[in-house]
């Protein structure tokens, strides 16, 4: 009798070190109980064994004789570990998927949404375990159409940005269920899709030194994508969001839903497109809506509008990146109008930023190649302002290996204009000598030949 008590202390320490991971399998959160209570219950040596039992059965892959054991633990210590709800809901599951008899496999069912929501209870993390939830739903009761879709719109709402790619999918999922069935507007699949890609978009953008996740998420975009591709022409588009838009103009986030929407579909040229965002840059002015605003003042030729807007947008950027996007639209519209030194201005504001960005000098090589018809009183025909030209290819490669072939390309293409050596030498020029190239451009060079 002695021996068999202590045989199964030890079977019971063995079990319960192998519960003492702080972290749960499939690489759960560390389990911290949210809810108040005794982990063990109020009978703690009876939890254990049960315990102990169960995890031991369910790593044999012995899910029948893990059950009884299981079910004690859930109802008598729901505190003792967040590995009985993960067991659990596979346990379950199993049992689901051997019962013939619908009745009984219906009450497994409601057992496995009550798992889910008691480890809610026990120990929180909503909105992952009702992402879970629902799509366990989904799978095994597709024909609750509405509840499926109220589960898993509530994980998406608490879950935002952190929230599971496969919730995700299920969630748009449920989406076209619902407009099928006429219990939601068709405009609910464009709302739904505006969510879901803002979430991917932001997931894409952090794990893009893991592969893995990389393809996990683009694979879930490319579903969605396929999925919405029906409700997304721009004739759809802008006839859902017209209306919309005429009932609430002045509700900010529909009108960022509606410029997000058909910027990301290519629905840009639009009235409507352009009155929202508008409308969203008066109300709610911000870097985005300033450049957008800029972008479209310059396609429709409104050229001084264009320069204020993205000047506003560069000021209220809060990061170099959405600085450096309008300087260069700035940039681009000065060349458009033949303003060379305040585009040279803005690609030197970009270098600022980021002394790396080498589309900035190689732009400015252009800015220069472009000028030799206006600089010519170096008396050689304008051509001295290839040297500086070259310059700043010169540069751009240097601070920028992605860009050395295009560079390479213009420093062939423009050295084919410099001046021959016979000019030179009647100028009294040296090759290898400095030189400072006038005009509007006034660098410092050296003076180079023909080859």
């Amino acid at each position: 009798m002695e021996k068999s008590i202590i045989v199964i202390l030890t079977f019971v320490t063995l079990g319960l070190f192998s519960l003492g991971s702080a972290v749960g399998q499939n690489g759960e959160e560390a389990e911290t109980a949210t809810a108040t209570g005794p982990k063990y219950g109020a009978d703690s040596a009876s939890c254990i064994v049960h315990l102990s039992l169960y995890r031991e059965f369910y790593k044999q892959n012995n899910y029948k004789d893990a059950f009884p054991h299981w079910r004690w633990v859930f109802n008598n210590c729901p505190l003792s570990s967040q590995n009985l709800y993960i067991d659990g809901a596979k346990l379950v599951s199993a049992r689901i998927e051997e019962s013939k008899d619908p009745v009984l496999r219906n009450n497994y069912i409601d057992t496995l949404m009550m798992v889910y929501d008691q480890r809610i209870v026990s120990f929180n993390r909503e909105a992952y375990v009702l992402g879970r939830k629902g799509i366990e739903m989904t799978t095994y009761r597709p024909e609750n159409i509405e509840e499926n879709y109220q589960t898993l719109k509530k994980a998406v709402e608490i879950g935002g940005d952190k929230t599971e790619s496969a919730t995700l999918a299920y969630y748009f999922q449920t989406i076209l269920g619902m407009v099928q069935a006429q219990k939601l507007e068709k405009v609910a699949v464009v709302e739904g899709y505006d969510q879901a890609s803002t979430i991917i978009e932001h997931n894409l953008s952090i794990n893009q030194a893991d592969p893995k996740k990389v393809a996990t998420w683009n694979s879930i975009n490319a579903n969605i994508e396929a999925a919405f591709e029906p409700f997304a022409s721009c004739e759809d588009l802008i006839s859902l969001y017209s209306r919309k838009f005429k009932e609430s103009p002045d509700d900010v986030e529909l009108l960022e839903k509606i410029t997000n929407m058909l910027e990301r579909k290519d629905c840009t040229s639009s009235d409507l497109f352009f009155t929202a965002t508008e409308r969203l840059h008066k109300l709610s002015p911000g870097a985005k809506s300033a450049y957008l605003m800029g972008t479209l003042s310059r396609e429709k030729k409104q050229l001084q509008s264009a320069f204020d807007y993205l000047n506003e947008a560069v000021e209220l950027a809060d990061n170099n990146e959405d600085k450096i996007r309008a300087l260069n639209m700035l940039a681009a519209v000065n060349y458009e109008q033949r303003n060379y030194p305040q585009a040279r201005s803005s690609a030197q504001k970009i270098l600022q930023l980021n002394p790396s960005y080498g589309k900035a000098y190689l732009f400015i090589g252009d800015l220069y190649a472009a000028s030799s018809s206006m600089c010519t009183e170096d008396d050689l025909s304008g051509k001295t302002v290839f040297w500086a030209a070259i310059d700043m290819y010169q540069k751009a490669k240097s601070v920028d290996p992605s860009i050395i072939d295009e560079a390479n390309s213009k420093i062939s293409q423009y050295s084919k204009y410099f001046p021959v050596t016979e000019d030179l030498f009647f100028r009294e020029l040296e090759e290898g000598k400095s030189y400072t190239v006038g005009c509007w451009i006034n660098e410092t060079t050296t003076i180079r030949g023909a080859k």
